[in-house]
């Protein structure tokens, strides 16, 4: 738009002050508007003076224009002028030319004869025009249409190609970007895999997001180094007790059994807490499709056995088949091995632990041999006030689920909700 007003402002400049070219237009547009009022019949030419131009050449003396039209032998077609034509204009009995233009008096107003010739059908006819002083002030209309004809409507029309190229291709080029910004808002800081996609995008938006992915890798390097952190103070605090466990088997006496099974319990709660700590940190890029009954089946084999010795019993019940979830075996495992590992703890003998694989995840059910008298808490004191349930809401969270309890008459019934996945 700048190099436009530039530009309309040169061009004005250069018309204005040109007089000879602007002469010129005045001879061109005006022999125009009187040639298209000539017209072809069989009886022979014809002419109709133009209703735009009718009153400017209506009457000579006043108006100051003076036109005459003439066919190729020199025969009058129309004329608006007297004796006077004769004087200005090129004599009869001369062969006009195509164009020709004579200035009367230089500079503006313009007061100048000439005169054009056209081809009517297949007849040649000649158009002579003049002017003194150009009282209309026919000069600017001429030159306001050489303007809009020959500047405005090429340079709008340039305009219009151009902001709409620039636009299309800004837009094309920026939509690797909108692609990206797009994948920003699902990335999941947790995750070291994430990255923003940035193949096709302009080489000064990449830079950004190679710099984004670089920052990423890091992240996974601090959660890698998380998890090892966490690991080594887990495994540093069992080993001290186990010694202490090993040492209180050596000695014979109550008080020996009842520390063994708090320390039992205190073993448990720091397993508990560092699962916790290391769900802070997980990498979300270890998710893969799991099937729920094959997962199911492997943990109750796996827990049979320990729930046998603890004169309970666990059932396995499969409702619903190819049940597949987006999410990670291990973390699963582990939440239905606290649901499970939290029934036999917080339940009396010969308590049937039922785990149930339904259409939308996994449900847990501890069934008592004589219904419930009252309500009862499912979280025992001891259970290092929840810890165990916290971690299975934790996994539950990370897996776009929720950890759902009810209460029966026969018992609890623990839901774990997944977000299932379409699988054929």
């Amino acid at each position: 738009m700048l190099a436009m007003l530039v530009q309309l402002a040169v061009v004005f400049s250069d018309y204005y002050w040109n007089v000879g070219e602007l002469s010129r237009l005045f001879v061109e547009q005006e022999t125009e508007r009187l040639a298209s009022g000539v017209g072809e019949t069989d009886a022979g030419v014809i002419y109709r003076l133009p209703e735009e131009i009718k009153q400017r050449y209506s009457n000579a003396k006043k108006t100051g224009y003076i036109a005459r039209i003439r066919d190729a032998s020199g025969k009058l077609i129309f004329e608006s002028c007297d004796d006077a034509c004769e004087s200005r204009f090129l004599p009869k009995d001369v062969n006009p030319p195509d164009f020709w233009l004579r200035t009367l008096t230089p500079g503006k107003p313009l007061t100048l004869v000439g005169g054009r010739a056209f081809l009517v059908g297949h007849q040649r006819i000649v158009v002579d025009v003049a002017t003194m002083g150009d009282p209309q002030d026919v000069l600017s209309e001429v030159f306001w249409n050489e303007i809009l004809e020959h500047m405005i409507v090429p340079m709008s029309i340039l305009l219009v190609l151009v902001l709409g190229a620039t636009l299309l291709s800004v837009r094309r080029a920026l939509k690797p970007v909108q692609a990206a910004a797009n994948a920003a808002d699902l990335i999941d800081p947790m995750d070291s895999m994430s990255h923003l996609p940035f193949q096709d995008m302009p080489r000064e938006i990449a830079h950004l997001a190679v710099a984004v992915n670089r920052a990423f890798e890091r992240v996974g390097e601090l959660m890698k180094s998380q998890r090892v952190l966490t690991s080594g103070i887990a495994h540093e605090v069992r080993t001290p007790l186990a010694a202490i466990k090993l040492e209180l088997g050596r000695i014979d006496h109550p008080r020996a059994r009842k520390a063994e099974t708090d320390l039992d319990d205190l073993v448990c709660f720091v397993s508990q807490l560092t699962a916790l700590a290391r769900l802070d940190s997980f990498d979300h890029g270890m998710f893969e499709e799991v099937d729920l009954a094959i997962l199911c089946s492997e943990v109750v084999a796996q827990l049979a056995p320990w729930v046998y010795e603890n004169e309970h019993s666990l059932e396995l019940l499969i409702q619903a088949h190819d049940v597949c979830v987006k999410a990670v075996p291990a973390l699963l495992k582990d939440a239905l091995r606290n649901l499970i590992e939290n029934a036999v703890r917080h339940t009396p003998h010969a308590t049937n632990i039922l785990v149930k694989v339904v259409t939308r995840g996994v449900e847990v059910e501890d069934r008592l041999a004589t219904a419930l008298e009252a309500p009862a808490d499912p979280v025992h004191p001891s259970d290092g006030l929840g810890i165990g349930l916290k971690i299975v809401e934790r996994i539950a969270e990370l897996h776009k689920g929720s950890l759902r309890h009810a209460l029966t008459k026969q018992g609890h019934i623990f839901y774990l909700e997944l977000a299932r996945t379409d699988r054929r």
